[in-house]
């Protein structure tokens, strides 16, 4: 794979993926190095005229008065990152530890953070390498960004820390030597610039992003095999009611769902029967659905504007010699939409446990019940729609947003923070969770739809189904369906109902 090029210009999401999930080869580019430059001689000129400039010649929180004598500057920036290095909690995946480098690499290759290149050509370097950094999930409130995760990243640069190599662990610095890596003594600066940013709540919600779209996907398949199963109509997504209530996201289900549902026999055979209406977990797919793939493009929207903001402080330009404080470092717009996307999944969640008990109660169609051939003797799927309910709940309190919640911290210095990793964290798991209830719908399904053989499904589903069918066998009689709902989850995580990058499965 062609490696690409970090220039300190925009990148997209693709490109992130590529990086941090594909391991796309990154080089440092010489444009970056030229962005760059300006920067750090300003840098460089503040401390020689002894300017006062927060964390370069003073401390950092409310120790911003106390000033460092330039004897003390290197060991300042060191200390900051020892200090800061103090997160707890199970640590982070290596895609998203990939993804905070990337993203912190992209931030400082834009020429506003004043740190010497040599920062961004390390954290590139260390990308292509078999080896990543151990970092802790947790002790970031998303206040000055995520001091704590990228305190920890920017360990390794400076050969401390642990990293973890081909799943075994090692120290920082045995990982640097074997990988001919010099360690780096930090300048002026450059510490305060490798922990002020939002990266790591980014990285973890960017990935949990690409999850969710994978997801919205899948569950409009598994409504669609849902509905055939249920001999429902597909009569509620004719374009014509959904163009007089125009929502683009409600309009492009709708048309989804009717491309799943081309050539149904199982529909041409109960065309004139005497049902009226479908249960709104079956008729109102487009809305509810609709308004979900709404919320993704919304998130999509900021997370991309993230990706390539600067969230230093202070933050230069060079351009009219000023070092200026602010509050980019800030996590609320990630926190906000993240948040925003969690109670946007959970509603696909809930959505689909009631089409599973749909599919299961032989009120609600002529099937038997619990989806067995031997009702009594056999069980069937009575029990996956009990788990499916727990984790539907589950879905429930993870909806609960983290972004109103705020405690000071820093002597209230950061009297009001963001919570965005948070946020980030519970979206992870809500994902989880919803591919675990969509596992159990896509399984359920398929076991009605195989009732009315020998009626074929429509054309999108009964592809669905082949993919299915091809790990998962049909339920003669009962076993433990552990393994079988883990194997489907695995599945949608891998895109298998999907194009893999979470756009409309081709059938």
């Amino acid at each position: 794979m062609k490696a690409m090029s970090l220039t300190g210009r925009k990148i997209k999401r693709a490109d992130f993926y590529d990086v941090v999930l594909r391991h796309r080869p990154l080089r440092f580019s010489p444009l970056a190095l030229k962005k760059m430059a300006p920067a750090r001689q300003l840098v460089e000129q503040q401390l020689a005229e002894g300017k006062v400039v927060y964390g370069v010649t003073t401390g950092f929180g409310k120790l911003k008065n106390q000033r460092i004598p330039t004897s003390d500057i290197k060991a300042l920036q060191l200390n900051l990152i020892r200090s800061h290095a103090c997160g707890a909690g199970p640590p982070l995946s290596e895609s998203e530890v990939r993804g905070m480098t990337l993203l912190r690499a992209q931030v400082l290759a834009k020429g506003h953070s004043g740190v010497r290149p040599v920062i961004v050509e390390r954290l590139v370097e260390i990308l292509n390498q078999p080896f990543y950094p151990l970092i802790p999930s947790r002790g970031s409130v998303g206040a000055c960004g995520d001091l704590i995760p990228l305190a920890h990243l920017a360990l390794l640069l400076i050969g401390e820390g642990e990293v973890m190599w081909q799943g075994k662990r090692l120290s920082g610095q045995e990982a640097l030597t074997r990988a001919g890596i010099t360690p780096i003594t930090l300048e002026a600066k450059e510490g305060l610039s490798l922990v002020n940013g939002t990266q790591a709540a980014l990285s973890v919600g960017l990935l949990a992003l690409h999850e969710a779209e994978t997801l919205l996907e899948t569950a409009n398949l598994a409504g669609a095999m849902s509905l055939e199963a249920l001999m429902g109509t597909p009569i509620a997504f004719e374009e014509k009611l959904q163009r007089l209530r125009p929502h683009p996201g409600q309009i492009a289900v709708a048309l989804t769902m009717l491309r799943h549902l081309e050539n149904s026999q199982i529909r041409d055979s109960h065309i004139q029967c005497s049902r009226v209406q479908d249960p709104y977990s079956i008729r109102c797919i487009p809305q509810v659905h609709g308004a979900v793939r709404e919320t993704i493009d919304a998130v999509c929207a900021v997370l991309s504007i993230e990706m390539n903001s600067v969230t230093d402080n202070p933050i230069v330009f060079p351009e009219s010699g000023e070092m200026l404080s602010g509050g980019n470092f800030h996590g609320h717009p990630i926190a906000l939409a993240l948040d925003h996307l969690a109670i946007a999944l959970c509603h696909l969640a809930v959505i689909s446990e009631r089409r599973i008990a749909q599919l299961i109660d032989p009120d609600c169609i002529d099937l038997p019940p619990f989806l067995t051939r031997r009702p009594g003797l056999h069980s069937g799927l009575m029990m996956p729609q009990v788990a499916a309910a727990a984790l539907a709940s589950e879905c429930k309190r993870l909806a609960q947003p983290a972004s109103v919640d705020s405690i000071p911290t820093s002597v209230n210095q950061e009297d009001y923070v963001s919570m965005a990793m948070g946020s980030a964290l519970k979206l992870r798991e809500m994902t989880q969770r919803v591919g675990q209830i969509l596992a159990i719908e896509l399984f359920a399904a398929a076991e009605g739809i195989a009732f009315h053989a020998p009626l074929k499904p429509g054309r999108g589903v009964a592809a669905a189904v082949k993919v299915l069918r091809s790990e998962i066998a049909p339920l003669d009689e009962d076993r433990s369906l552990h393994k079988d709902f883990e194997k489907i989850s695995q599945m949608i995580r891998a895109g298998r109902f999907t194009d893999g990058k979470g756009a409309e499965f081709r059938f």
